[in-house]
Order: structure tokens, then sequence, then C-alpha cells
């Protein structure tokens, strides 16, 4: 047996396992897909719906950033391929869980959890209320105008219920 650090496989692996147990532990329906040959790692279900999500981690921030990739060299993830990226900063244990339409065109995702420079992506850290939403009741730039699932203990950064709490 070897002892050290994981390579890149193995850590996308336990950020795999590691979005698997989290998206139960909120009650979702998840089915791992098998082999790593489809654009989608999981689908996550809530009651009829069911979403293709692919997990990327983060596990070394470079210039205040952490990058994950959001497709191969010569194309980005669309919607024919996934529904939802779920990103895992690991060294922080912050998920995004991020809408394709929200990236479509980009390779490569920036992400901030300190505040600092750029937050594209801040709205959709925690962002587990997403998976709970039909597609036709989630809202304006893929943010629900009103959560969708109060059973969930987290509550994304554009959560509208997230202040009462």
């Amino acid at each position: 047996m070897r002892i050290g650090h994981p390579n890149r496989k193995r850590l996308g692996e336990a950020s795999e396992a590691a979005f698997v147990a989290r998206a139960i532990g909120f009650n979702f329906q998840v089915a791992k897909l098998w082999g790593d040959s489809d654009a989608s790692d999981t689908l996550v279900g809530f009651g009829s719906i069911y979403w293709r999500v692919q997990v990327k981690c983060a596990q070394s921030c470079v210039d205040g950033k952490y990058k994950v990739k959001a497709g191969g060299l010569n194309y980005s993830y669309t919607k024919a391929d996934i529904d939802f990226l779920a990103a895992h900063i690991v060294p922080e244990n912050i998920w995004y869980i991020i809408p394709v339409e929200a990236f479509q065109g980009q390779r490569m995702l920036c992400f901030r959890p300190d505040g600092r420079g750029e937050r594209k992506f801040e709205k959709y850290r925690e962002a587990w209320c997403l998976l709970a939403c039909e597609p036709e009741e989630r809202g304006r730039r893929d943010v629900p105008q009103k959560c969708r699932c109060p059973d969930l203990p987290v509550r994304c950064a554009a959560c509208p219920e997230k202040k009462s709490k």
C-alpha cells in the first residue's frame, strides 16, 4: 500500500464521494454513473426531476483563486452535456452548485471564497436549493426568486430566505 498525497484522479474521486454523501444528507436521490466516459458523474433527483451533475474540485489556491476546469482542452460543457457543475473547494470544504447556463463557453472557472476580487460565482455557493427546483420554476438567471426547498439546512448566498434563518 502506498501512503502519501493522492494524485488528481484520486482527489476527484474523493470529491465525487463527498458530493454524493452531502447530497444524500439533504435527502436527494443520487445515482452514480458507472465509469468516466460520460460528461456527468452523477444524477441527482428531487421528486420526479433528475439533474446531470459534473463534479470538479480545486485543491490549491494560486494568486488568491481556486481554478476548476469546466470542460476539456477544446470544449466547454454545454446544456447537451450536463445540467450543473458542482465545484468543490477542498481546503475550504465549500461547494458551488452552478447551472451550466451560468458558465457556458468558459473552460476554466475561478473562485474567490475569501471575498476579494471577482465574485461571479458567489451566488452559487452552497446553492443546493437549485437541485430542488423544477426547470420551469427556476428564477431569472437560475437563482430562484423564492426558495423552493425550505427543508434544506443550508441556504445559498442569494437565497431570499437566508436572512430570515
